[in-house]
């Protein structure tokens, strides 16, 4: 049974599960559905608790199963929480993760809760995870995208009582906030916290100005290669070089970032060789693996591209190759990070050539207002 993070307060007023499986890469959002479910376990009467992390291929799992069956004097019922940061139980874990999923059934005396990573799709066909997901609740948790970055902001500081001003002020400074903190969303939680205690809502009745915000906040921000490729072909420059700043900072190697930029020309080039040889769309995405997020952007980029610009950005990426392995180039910076920067900057624009305005402030919001 799949649930949605959001339904959490729903189904626990239809009264708990016996098993439990969570599983993603936001360690907030897990942390506080975890919260959540062992606060109302305790007060249904679960009353103790055994944790077991499983490390290496060597972990005893006869310990795990012989736990569900080992209540002490004390307790009615316990709560049994079973972590895997590796996301792989290995052979015998599978065997008992099964064991325990058909267990669970009908064990009105324990809760079982499994926390794993981001699991690939490979991983979720797997039957230990079909058992857990046949025999219990499985939630996963995706990562807050910058889009919706915003309004989560929003959401959390109206929770603890707190809202920025209306209009195009309190956008702007939805907008700053997210910036500050973009992939790094336990430090988001702490920050807007720290909001409340800095401003308390009694005090100013809750709405904050930007100037506060502006003073308070910290440039928490994380940046991944993988949503800088995303920034680029959204033709969001502002966005694009302040992650290519970012990435810098915190000591990405500049080869890799190269090599995100370059697998995308690439892949422009390849789907736009296959379209021009009569293949449809879906079809040419699909045989060069470009899927997700991103397939929207190739659909919407690609028509707009022409092949003598394509060509243009792969000489350009070859040419950056080189300077980021030592060389350098004529009329190219020497420095790897601007030439980066020059190269994610001609990939932006090419990619932004076909939107109209209004579009282009729908897609990045921040970019319009900084």
């Amino acid at each position: 049974m799949n649930l949605a993070p959001a339904q959490l307060a729903e189904h626990l007023k239809r009264g708990l599960k016996s098993l439990y499986t969570l599983h993603g890469d936001e360690p907030l959002l897990v942390q506080e559905f975890a919260d959540a479910l062992r606060a109302s376990a305790r007060q249904q009467g679960y009353t103790e608790r055994t944790v077991h992390t499983v490390s290496g291929a060597n972990f005893d799992w006869s310990e795990v199963l012989a736990s569900g069956g080992s209540l002490s004097l004390f307790a009615d019922k316990q709560i049994i929480e079973i972590r895997i940061p590796s996301g792989k139980p290995g052979k015998d874990g599978s065997a008992a993760l099964q064991q325990l999923a058909e267990r669970a059934q009908g064990d009105d005396a324990t809760l079982t809760l499994i926390l794993l990573p981001k699991l690939d799709s490979a991983t979720t066909k797997g039957a230990w995870f079909g058992a857990l997901d046949s025999y219990g609740v499985t939630v996963k948790f995706d990562p807050i995208d910058r889009r919706n970055l915003p309004q989560w902001i929003a959401q959390r500081l109206q929770a603890q009582g707190q809202r920025v001003a209306s209009g195009d002020e309190g956008q702007r400074t939805l907008q700053f906030f997210a910036d500050r903190v973009e992939g790094n969303l336990l430090a988001a939680h702490q920050e807007i916290q720290k909001l409340a205690l800095l401003y308390p809502p009694a005090a100013s009745e809750g709405i904050l100005s930007f100037d506060q915000v502006e003073n308070a906040v910290l440039n928490v921000a994380r940046y991944d290669v993988f949503k800088l490729a995303e920034a680029v072909l959204a033709g969001q420059p502002l966005r694009t070089a302040r992650m290519l700043d970012g990435l810098q900072s915190e000591g990405e190697a500049a080869v890799l970032v190269h090599w995100a930029l370059m697998e995308d020309i690439r892949n422009l080039k390849r789907v736009k060789d296959a379209l021009n040889a009569g293949r449809p769309m879906p079809m040419a995405l699909r045989e060069n693996r470009v899927w997700g997020a991103k397939e929207k952007l190739f659909e919407r980029v690609l028509p707009h591209l022409g092949d003598a610009r394509l060509a243009g950005l792969l000489q350009a990426a070859q040419q950056v190759d080189g300077i980021v392995k030592g060389l350098k180039q004529p009329d190219w910076p020497h420095d790897p990070w601007q030439a980066l920067h020059r190269l994610a900057s001609m990939l932006c624009s090419a990619c932004a050539a076909p939107m109209r305005p209004s579009a282009a402030r729908r897609l990045a919001p921040a970019d319009a207002r900084h």
